[in-house]
């Protein structure tokens, strides 16, 4: 008898061998990314898992209470998260993990914010949390006391986005119903043509995704993220938005150039007026009902212990809408401001939530939760964006880097390894292998940029470079007038450069997967002919590079697309044939 649950064991271990899934008792699931329900697996597995790493063909996710959270907000049960599981483990689901999904799901709107009538903001939940909080300080610091007269917690209400902050990191995440003021009515609608006569309407995705921030009717809606691929249109999102809450609204993004395409498409495709468009930067401070600054300018001072004097931007009007372009992107002292802004409607745009700083609980607590999210690949069956192919493409060091990589500090060894110069050649070989598709070579060291531009005859875009200088550059790349670009970091986020087909990246900021999917972006706008584009990241082997480079790609494994890996000798040879295949044809015609 003795021996029977050890038989018993062996015989669930044996049961499920034929299923992609290993999930483990600290909340990691192996993915076998052979199996054939290996993709259908990933699709389910990634609505609440994070992927963290991608040894060769074995996936490791983890399931976090941010993840679940994420899903619980989107309307997944902490049933679905465990039958998704166990429809694809080879094992049964250790109880460990179904018992913390409900545990964690659970948590979600465990705790409700709501406005009385008479205007009192209070926490409501089960009493013995509440007696619970009673007991935090922290928590007590944000109520008002005494409490009422009935016993319920009234919060204080410039103490909203705090609260929240600190019970999202005690594990309670609360579901905010207290509303939001309407701000200053502004009139304006979107148009059914754009300036250059082409029809105008939402796609169905872009309607729906709007549909799901705006919540009409529903105390939770009007504030929240939603996550779409670079050339998805997430400006456009932002703007039906807009029109759609029809007030003064407030746009954040990430560079100048971005802002000046912000007023752009709100001229194009709304009825506003330029004198209602204000742009807020370092050349103008013009606050209009419509007003588009850097996260730059409001956080720029003259030493560290001044104040954030820009900030006043936030009560300069009675904004009814505030637009987070590149949310992921947020810096510190914006979160610091939003979190007094919880009465106003908040807006996340990005094609990612990874943040490398782990403050995706700060975008949850004081922004909102993802309300929608579009798997990439979706977008590309669709042909709305280009069909990507990624390689990444190995090389040695240069010989005569190699004994000073051996001796350099940690640090050292990564910039050493990024601006190997033996990357030179296999960039032209690339360029040439690809000639007459717009191309950018992108990387992180100027010194390397400048050595490149100058081997290509290309012109190079950085951040030395003036802004209208750069908008020249640009204009002339989407003309065509300009068959590379050499360009540095400045060129990763909110770049509208839709013709370009090819990015070689040849250095980047160590394992940044937020970097990865920004620069991929770039290229991703949908082409005329066969919508095809091709990136390629070109690192050094047998260097800290690879292992970079692997943490860099698994956002886009998330997603759905592979990196084929190649070794540059082999791939140079392969280039070769294609040349003397390219000028037996012509010879023959």
């Amino acid at each position: 008898m003795g021996k029977m649950p050890r038989f018993r064991g062996m015989m669930q271990v044996m049961k499920r061998e034929d299923k992609p899934l290993c999930v483990q008792a600290d909340f990691t699931v192996l993915l076998d990314d052979r199996h054939t329900d290996a993709e259908a697996a990933r699709e389910q597995l990634s609505r609440f898992a994070d992927l963290t790493k991608r040894p060769g063909h074995i996936h490791t996710y983890r399931i976090t209470p941010m993840s679940i959270w994420n899903a619980a907000s989107a309307g997944m049960t902490p049933k679905d998260m465990i039958c998704a599981l166990g429809d694809y483990s080879c094992y049964e689901v250790p109880l460990k993990v179904t018992s913390g999904i409900r545990k964690l799901a659970d948590r979600y709107g465990k705790l409700m914010l709501q406005l009385t009538a008479e205007g009192q903001l209070l926490l409501l939940g089960e009493e013995e949390l509440l007696n619970t909080l009673r007991a935090n300080q922290t928590i007590t610091g944000y109520l008002r006391l005494p409490e009422a007269a009935d016993g319920r917690l009234v919060v204080r209400p410039e103490a909203r986005g705090l609260l929240k902050q600190e019970l999202t990191r005690l594990g309670y995440p609360v579901l905010d119903l207290a509303g939001y003021r309407h701000g200053e009515a502004l009139e304006l609608s979107l148009k059914d043509r754009t300036a250059a006569g082409r029809a105008f309407e939402l796609r169905d995705y872009q309607l729906r995704a709007v549909n799901l921030f705006y919540l009409e009717g529903q105390a939770d809606g009007g504030s929240g993220v939603l996550v779409l691929p670079c050339g998805a249109g997430k400006t456009v999102i932002g703007i039906a938005a807009l029109a759609r809450l029809r007030c003064d609204t407030l746009i954040l993004t990430s560079n100048v150039t971005s802002v000046q395409q912000w007023k752009s498409e709100l001229l194009d495709k709304t009825t506003l007026r330029e004198d209602e468009i204000g742009t807020y930067a370092a050349a103008s401070k013009g606050v209009k009902p419509v007003t588009i600054a850097t996260y730059q300018i409001l956080t720029s001072r003259r030493q560290k212990s001044d104040e954030y004097s820009h900030m006043r931007l936030f009560q300069e009007r009675n904004w009814g809408l505030i637009i987070y372009d590149e949310v992921h992107l947020l810096p510190a002292p914006v979160f610091r401001m939003t979190a007094d802004l919880q009465a106003t409607r908040r807006l996340g745009l990005t094609a990612t939530l990874v943040r490398e700083d782990g403050h995706e609980e700060d975008v949850f607590s004081l922004i909102g939760p993802k309300r929608f999210d579009l798997p990439w690949k979706t977008l590309e069956q669709r042909n709305y964006i280009a069909s990507l192919t990624c390689t990444e493409i190995r090389l040695p060091l240069a010989h005569d880097e190699v004994e000073g990589y051996v001796a350099a500090e940690e640090k050292s060894k990564i910039r050493i390894a990024g601006e190997n110069p033996a990357k030179i050649e296999v960039v032209r070989e690339l360029l040439r292998y690809h000639a007459g598709k717009p191309a950018l070579v992108i990387g992180q060291y100027l010194t390397q940029l400048h050595r490149l531009a100058e081997e290509l005859q290309a012109p190079i875009l950085t951040g030395e470079l003036p802004h209208e200088e750069r908008a020249k550059l640009y204009e002339q790349f989407k003309a065509g007038e300009i068959p590379v670009l050499v360009v540095s970091k400045v060129a990763n986020f909110a770049v509208d450069l839709p013709d370009a087909a090819v990015a070689v990246q040849v250095s980047g900021s160590y394992g940044s997967r937020q970097e990865e999917a920004q620069r991929i972006g770039r290229i991703l706008r949908p082409k005329a002919g066969q919508n095809q584009a091709w990136f390629y990241t070109v690192v050094s082997q047998h260097t800290k590079e690879t292992d970079y480079a692997s943490r860099r790609q698994l956002f886009l494994l998330e997603q759905g697309y592979r990196y084929s890996l190649r070794e540059w000798s082999e791939m140079k040879g392969e280039i070769a044939a294609y040349d003397e295949d390219e000028v037996s044809q012509e010879a023959a015609q």
